[in-house]
């Protein structure tokens, strides 16, 4: 497996390894497939980075998107973390985050946030979190709907 920066090729891989993950809804697959056109079609922005995760096969296996967190100095979010849902448990969102984290300290961050929903769907992913040594730092109750909280991850790398 290699993990290298997104390509146009990736696209359609990584819109399908989304919605066959059954975590994101509609709007959320779209809002990520955004972010994936800013990286291809504004070169030289420097809000989103993304890069890919890739078998030995050429097969899309996961992505990250992360970037700085305005008006902070060494914070950066985790905007997107995906992996297809055949290589769970395999160690490559482990090695998404690792690439991130190494970027981000990098770049002088110290610290990695992540946000993600209370929603049943998404056990998978806070369980992540929490192995990979995250925090949970709040909590914001029926955030985006009633029901479903946000819940805000951090991670202290320096």
């Amino acid at each position: 497996m290699t993990v290298r920066p997104l390509r146009r090729e990736d696209r359609a891989p990584l819109e399908a390894l989304l919605v066959k993950t059954n975590v994101f809804s509609a709007d959320e697959v779209g809002i990520a497939l955004e972010l994936i056109d800013v990286v291809l079609d504004r070169e030289g922005q420097k809000d989103y980075i993304i890069e890919t995760a890739v078998g030995d096969d050429g097969t899309v296996l996961g992505y990250f998107c992360i970037g700085p967190t305005p008006a902070t100095h060494g914070t950066y979010d985790l905007y997107w973390i995906a992996v297809l849902p055949d290589v769970h448990g395999k160690g490559v969102g482990k090695a998404l985050l690792a690439r991130a984290e190494e970027l981000v300290l990098s770049w002088g961050g110290r610290l990695l946030i992540a946000e993600t929903s209370s929603r049943g769907s998404y056990d998978g992913t806070r369980m992540f979190y929490q192995r990979t040594h995250f925090i949970e730092a709040a909590r914001i109750k029926g955030y985006y709907s009633v029901g479903d909280d946000l819940v805000v991850y951090a991670k202290y790398l320096s």
